[in-house]
């Protein structure tokens, strides 16, 4: 299975913005800026452009319709993408290869889907299964792509979210939320990527996953247009 992952495109979408074909495409949250209903039919409109037979949607710190508006959030996704899976705090298994999505994060600028550290945020990681294949969180765990950029070196991961990823092992962990660490690393039995695209400024990461291996893929950049 090839996976296409995007976050953070924050409705900056164009025609400079290619996305590479695959079989699911991934968006680890913010789609949006002030994340209401307008906008997120906006970008609705953008993800059913995407060739991609699946898509796999976490929500982001911008994206307050699936806090405030959930079900009618939800079912604008449903009629308006296709192959769409909107995940929060839920498994769905596609082709099978088992995917957990999660849009929390540590309090963040009073955002959308803020929580606590310790307790609050422990509780909601809990709920992560093992068996995961690709676990997919709109934020990073502690000291792996969360390096802000704000503070110097300070970092915004979550500890309890790297303690449940250890203990839980997904085979492929995906996030975004800071746009300044993109990257791809490996840590034990898990590989984690941070697959930010800052405002659309960045490419997607695009990752195969088979029974043996999670392998990122380099894919040229090519303009819109050519085949």
């Amino acid at each position: 299975m090839r996976l296409v992952c995007v976050a953070d495109t924050h409705l900056f979408h164009d025609e400079r913005f290619v996305v590479p074909d695959g079989d699911v495409l991934v968006h680890a949250g913010d789609l949006c800026r002030r994340g209401d209903l307008d906008e997120l039919t906006e970008a609705a409109r953008w993800l059913a452009t995407l060739p991609h037979r699946r898509k796999v949607i976490v929500a982001g710190n911008h994206d307050w319709a699936f806090q405030r508006s959930a079900g009618a959030a939800r079912e604008l996704l449903r009629s308006m993408v296709p192959g769409v899976v909107y995940l929060e705090d839920e498994a769905a298994e596609l082709d099978g290869v088992r995917f957990w999505g999660s849009p929390w994060q540590p309090a963040f600028h009073g955002w959308a889907f803020n929580l606590a550290r310790g307790a609050a945020l422990a509780a909601v990681w809990a709920k992560i299964p093992a068996g995961v294949d690709v676990l997919v969180t709109h934020g990073p765990p502690d000291g792996i792509g969360d390096r802000s950029g704000w503070d110097g070196d300070e970092r915004a991961g979550c500890a309890d979210l790297r303690a449940r990823v250890a203990a839980v092992a997904p085979r492929l962990h995906l996030f975004g939320h800071i746009h300044q660490d993109g990257g791809f690393w490996r840590e034990g039995a898990t590989a984690f990527a941070n697959v930010t695209t800052w405002e659309c400024t960045r490419p997607p990461t695009v990752i195969d996953v088979d029974g043996a291996a999670i392998t990122p893929v380099d894919v040229p950049p090519r303009t819109r247009g050519e085949s």
